[in-house]
């Protein structure tokens, strides 16, 4: 058995999961995870249905984009991915997907402010826009290696979709989920045209410093407590 095959079938299972609840849609969006100890992740491939992947399907790459494993050609965000993996070393798994609320908010370039105390406390301070740059290019792994320093583990990406990251899989895409909600949340209430409400900054601070104790400990290879 291959020394990746954990990690494929993760991305695997995963990928079959988030296409059931409809945040993957036949092939577009992508997920990745870091391989543990090594400068490596496993990533789906292109083109490729996700209810049809197998994990000998996944791609095992380098974060210089070195083939370690895989005979399919890997997403075309694979650059993304390695370069969130270099700067971010809180994240172990990255999920992109082209769901439909965030996606919205995408085309309309509106940030979520800090709305729900679930919010603050799993996907950051707010979630902001990356400004566009075509799919697959160097500008956008540039643009979006820029803009997440912040620590946040959410974003939307302008004109594309949305992005979201965990110190495992399982996390990511919870995230995504909470990510969904807030996305539909916000646009509802933006069409009453009435003034949107927002968590306390005090308590948005104190959710937000619980998430920055388990990126920590992701950091360290330490279990993270975030189901708490």
């Amino acid at each position: 058995m291959s020394q990746y095959q954990p990690f494929k079938q993760q991305v695997v299972d995963t990928a079959r999961q988030l296409t059931e609840q409809g945040y993957l849609m036949a092939t577009g969006g992508n997920l990745s995870v870091r391989i543990a100890g090594r400068p490596a992740f496993a990533i789906t491939p292109s083109n490729l249905d996700y209810l049809k992947m197998q994990p000998d399907d996944v791609c095992v790459l380098d974060l210089d984009l070195h083939v370690l494993e895989g005979e399919r050609k890997p997403s075309v965000e694979s650059s993304m991915h390695a370069g969130i993996y270099r700067v971010r070393a809180d994240v172990n798994a990255v999920v992109h997907t082209h769901q439909v609320y965030a996606s919205t908010l995408a085309l309309i370039n509106a940030p979520i402010p800090a709305l729900f105390d679930e919010q603050a406390r799993f996907l950051g301070r707010s979630v902001e826009i990356i400004p566009y740059a075509p799919s697959g290019t160097g500008f956008l792994k540039n643009a979006i290696v820029k803009h997440i320093q912040n620590h946040n583990n959410a974003y939307i990406m302008q004109n594309h979709g949305a992005l979201c990251f965990g110190h495992d899989i399982e996390r990511a895409a919870h995230n995504v989920e909470i990510l969904e909600k807030c996305a539909l949340a916000y646009l509802l209430a933006l069409c009453t045209e009435r003034s949107v409400s927002k968590i306390p900054l005090p308590i948005r601070e104190i959710a937000f410093a619980k998430l920055r104790k388990d990126q920590k400990k992701a950091e360290r290879g330490e279990t993270s407590t975030s189901g708490e």
